[in-house]
């Protein structure tokens, strides 16, 4: 055992070392090789050392790279040094993260986490959380106490009747609302078509005055952080209105919960904490291993109550907090450990400069692209930038050429009916040269597409 884990280490280190001197995207020839892997499933048993080796010289080439200082493609960062070794430390240790009783040291590593985010954000500190693989399941978890919740309002028990025949859920959620809360919507009885969409503005926030009247069992979904321009939907006022009707303010907050904690961004997340429920990503800005997300919710209670199973054989009788009581899962990893040790590690001045960073990088790369008359489209505001160079087919082919280049890597989208490049900046990783140098190779490709 003890050979092959230090061999993958040295073939990890190896692989982070290499990163930033090779393409951020793949080479073509790597992406051929990948056939070797697929061959007729072994009928004995074989080498792990050759296994392993393998396994690096064929994908690692053909990885693209996220984990480096140059990938702006998603809003994601590549894993601190820190998380990646709790990360695999984690993973020696083999738990399954679901009761205090069998594994109190997880658990309780993952309670310390809860409450230093709970601090970290500011948010209620009787909150009740899980951690889950991501946004998606973030979101999935925290609606399920909402939709639970809301119809306990109304005098009907979801955990015991389900859903046939429940008074109708009345949700709204804003013009630009991201894929993800409304796959979990979906995956929770409710429905995707169903959802009363709100106009937004010109940045993609909710316009207020134009909510409809609310009644009976409603969720209201806010956006911190609009994945095209990193904008924020006006909380403060969107929780006024929807208490006041007894409504449930769930914020998508996958990368925008981040905002929280750093005093230069205050004015985007005011009534933040307002909300009923929150959902981010760990992967994202506090840069750990993928598989890592968090559901908040005020009323613990409903949370648990929403999550939580028992059987005579499940060790679940413990005065303190069973992680499994929280999550849709009963058997997972710890994934809340490489939290603890990211969070341990930055401490609440490292989470603020990486955030502060990161957004000034983006600024920068506005700055920098303006000059040279490209269009930015946005308000840089957070860490996102949507730039066109043009007509949509020049834009297209610029955005073709730089991910061709490999200097750097960023994705196009498709914002208010306008063809653009999106730079998303949220890597611990990535230093002002690496801005620099990245911002030089989108010039030069957009030049060279210009010129023809």
């Amino acid at each position: 055992m003890q050979k092959i884990l230090e061999d993958a280490a040295k073939r990890a280190i190896a692989y982070l070392d290499g990163l930033d001197s090779r393409g951020v995207a793949p080479a073509p020839e790597a992406v051929e090789k990948l056939k070797l892997l697929d061959q007729r499933l072994p009928d004995e048993s074989g080498d792990p050392a050759a296994t392993l080796k393998l396994l690096d010289e064929v994908c690692s080439p053909a990885s693209m790279a996220m984990a480096g200082p140059r990938f702006f493609g998603f809003v994601i960062g590549g894993s601190l040094p820190v998380s990646l070794a709790a990360n695999w430390l984690a993973g020696a240790w083999d738990q399954n993260a679901a009761y205090y009783n069998s594994t109190p040291a997880v658990a309780q590593v993952e309670q310390i986490a809860l409450r230093w985010l709970l601090d970290l954000f500011d948010l209620p500190r009787e909150s009740g959380g899980g951690f889950v693989t991501g946004a998606t399941m973030a979101n999935f978890t925290a609606l399920a106490a909402a939709r639970n919740a809301v119809l306990k309002r109304a005098g009907w028990n979801v955990e015991a009747d389900g859903l046939f025949g429940a008074p109708p859920i009345t949700v709204i959620v804003g013009g630009e609302v991201h894929v993800s809360p409304v796959k979990a919507l979906g995956m929770l009885g409710l429905g995707r078509s169903r959802l009363i969409k709100v106009p937004v503005d010109n940045q993609g926030r909710m316009r207020v005055d134009s909510l409809p009247s609310l009644s009976g069992p409603t969720i209201v979904l806010v956006q911190a952080g609009n994945v095209n321009t990193g904008a924020f939907d006006p909380m403060d006022e969107v929780c006024e209105i929807a208490h006041r009707a007894n409504a449930w303010v769930h914020v998508d907050g996958a990368f925008g919960l981040w905002a929280l904690p750093v005093p230069s961004l205050n004015h985007l997340t005011v009534g933040m904490a307002k909300a009923d429920s929150w959902a981010t990503d760990f992967h994202k800005w506090l840069n750990v291993p993928y598989d890592s997300g968090l559901a908040l919710v005020r009323d613990a209670d409903a949370l648990q109550a929403a999550m939580a199973v028992t059987a005579e054989y499940l060790p679940s009788d413990s005065p303190y907090r069973n992680p499994s009581d929280f999550v849709p899962e009963l058997s997972r990893r710890a994934r809340g450990v490489e939290v603890w040790a990211a969070l341990r590690a930055l401490g609440r001045k490292g989470v603020v400069e990486l955030v502060e960073r990161n957004c000034r990088q983006a600024r920068r790369f506005a700055d920098g692209l303006r000059s040279a008359d490209c269009q930015v489209l946005n308000d840089v505001v957070l860490n996102q930038v949507l730039v066109s160079f043009g007509d949509a087919e020049t834009t297209r082919k610029v955005i073709s050429g730089i991910q061709s280049d490999g200097t750097c890597w960023c994705g196009g989208t498709v914002w208010q009916g306008k063809i653009a490049m999106r730079i998303s900046v949220s890597s611990w990783a990535t230093t002002d040269d690496d801005v620099e140098k990245s911002l030089e190779a989108m010039l030069r490709v957009a030049r060279q597409v210009l010129s023809k």
